[in-house]
């Protein structure tokens, strides 16, 4: 399986990114697809999950102002991050579940200040 991401970059407070990634190679039953970030310094956290029923789970700090959807066709997940802070400078990694965990290469998300 191979995750590859898309739609980081630098962006004002305030603003706006849409991150992508897309899933392909020998997936078979994807259950959760999902983001997590990494600041320098801090561990690995969980952003937003979503599972093949449509269940989602977002860190309490992105509540409100990120979302995340899926196309399954695609198996592609998405992560709508509106109202960006400095706080959430991280480098994004994609994160796909289907009794094996992968991972993305992570995509740099610069929110200044």
């Amino acid at each position: 399986v191979q995750l590859q991401a898309s739609g980081g970059g630098l962006v004002q407070t305030g603003g706006s990114l849409r991150l992508s990634c897309a899933a392909s190679g020998s997936i078979y039953r994807i259950n959760i697809m999902g983001w997590y970030r990494q600041a320098p310094g801090k561990q690995r956290e969980l952003v937003a999950t979503l599972n093949t029923g449509g269940s989602t789970n977002y860190a309490d700090s992105v509540k409100d102002r990120f979302t995340i959807s899926r196309d399954n066709a695609k198996n592609t997940v998405y992560l709508q991050m509106n109202s960006l802070e400095p706080e959430d400078t991280a480098v994004y990694y994609c994160y796909l579940f289907n009794g094996r965990v992968y991972w993305g290469q992570g995509t740099q998300v610069t929110v200044s200040s």
